[in-house]
């Protein structure tokens, strides 16, 4: 088995956590009006998911470093089908609620043991192009997702929708039994494994801010812009279409930037082409603030394409930097911690949302915050610098 087939079936475990996590904001609208919930009140429900989801980044981590990815995985991606699963025969908001906890729990071993399996199997000069493929499948998750779910919500309800999206994925499951590697966790270089080892400040609170903005911006999108759409006028499936469009093309751009990242590592240093290109992707995923400025429907899609992409290549870049950074017995760990940040404003992003567009449904002060989190998650780079987060990873190291 080589290290790129385990990076393809990686990419295919994420491509399904991103439509079952996404399932809920597709069918947002369908619930809220089944039963009878406001906007503040589905905040909540989509917010449930990330409670347990950071919750149990850490844990995760240190399961993960110290027994490996293959059936720890498995049992997660089993868990939370059945969850999402579940929703189909939901009786209400509390239904839900519990679901959503469960399906964040369990998917909180996903991207640890991605981003694991990157760190020790590539060098960081070759983790761009892995990492952008894993990045990729946040991107096209939600694409297959909205696309797929819309036709199943138009055309059956959002019940049939969540069963036949999360039963159907078990098919993956078999494979991965099949040809996961039953890979053995780092071994520490001391007797002394602290939880997490002391790092110099600016870098920790470089990538700290970094994964708190970039993140609120990314669960914005994939938890609202769904009803943003239908308030600008689209249908649902218009909404479906327009929504999966920006996904399937950062799918594509994300993979191409992370060969030509790669590249440059390679030439002219891992920290300064990470950050430049992490930097700059986040700034230019804040034009999505133009949305305020345009009210023609035709600047959507464009702008949500831009949007998308700019977090998707910062996104890329950034974990980049973050599983380059850390000791391999330490990876895990410390992917978890800021794993547990992101979920953070995953647990914000919707909340927040949710209260401020109200009743009414009006996102400009919603979009307006989320818009300016990018430029925040650049500036947090930019501030440490390629010089503060290499004497992080020399202070991890010299720690660890």
């Amino acid at each position: 088995m080589t290290r790129w087939s385990v990076v393809a079936l990686l990419f295919g475990g994420m491509v399904v956590s991103y439509i079952d996590r996404g399932n809920l904001s597709i069918a947002a609208n369908s619930i809220m009006r089944d039963f009878g919930l406001a906007p503040a009140s589905m905040g909540m429900l989509m917010s449930a998911f990330f409670w347990t989801y950071g919750l149990f980044q850490i844990p995760a981590g240190t399961l993960v470093d110290r027994v490996g990815i293959r059936w720890i995985y498995a049992a997660a991606f089993l868990t939370w089908s059945l969850a999402s699963a579940g929703i189909a025969l939901s009786r209400g908001a509390t239904d839900i609620f519990a679901l959503r906890l469960l399906l964040g729990l369990a998917e909180a071993i996903g991207p640890i043991a991605s981003l694991t399996f990157i760190r020790q199997n590539f060098e960081g000069r070759e983790q761009g192009l892995p990492t952008a493929i894993y990045v990729g499948a946040q991107n096209l998750g939600p694409a297959i997702g909205s696309w797929v779910g819309t036709q199943l919500l138009d055309s059956h309800g959002w019940r049939f929708m969540f069963a036949v999206t999360s039963l159907g994925a078990l098919l993956w499951l078999p494979l991965w039994l099949w040809l996961a590697p039953d890979s053995k966790p780092a071994e520490p270089r001391s007797r002394q494994t602290p939880g997490m080892p002391r790092v110099p400040l600016p870098g920790l609170l470089a990538m700290s801010f970094s994964v708190l903005f970039s993140s609120y911006f990314f669960y914005f999108v994939l938890n609202w812009v769904p009803t943003y759409l239908t308030t600008r006028g689209f249908s649902t499936l218009q909404m479906g279409g327009i929504f999966s469009i920006p996904f399937l093309v950062m799918a594509v751009v994300n993979i191409a930037a992370g060969r030509i990242a790669d590249g440059l590592a390679a030439r002219h240093g891992v920290f300064k082409v990470r950050v430049a290109f992490a930097s700059a992707a986040y700034a230019i995923a804040s034009l999505v603030l133009l949305l305020l400025v345009f009210k023609e429907n035709s600047t959507v899609l464009p702008l949500l394409i831009i949007a998308v992409t700019g977090v998707g290549i910062g996104n890329a870049n950034f974990w980049s930097l973050a599983q380059h950074i850390p000791p391999l017995n330490l990876v895990g760990r410390a992917i978890g911690y800021l794993n547990t940040l992101s979920q953070i404003s995953g647990m914000l992003a919707p909340l927040i949302t949710g209260w401020i567009v109200g009743p009414e449904k009006n996102f400009t002060i919603g979009l307006a915050i989320a818009g300016t989190c990018p430029i925040l998650a650049a500036a947090a780079l930019l501030t440490a610098g390629p010089k503060g987060l290499a004497a992080t990873k020399e202070g991890m190291a010299a720690e660890a």
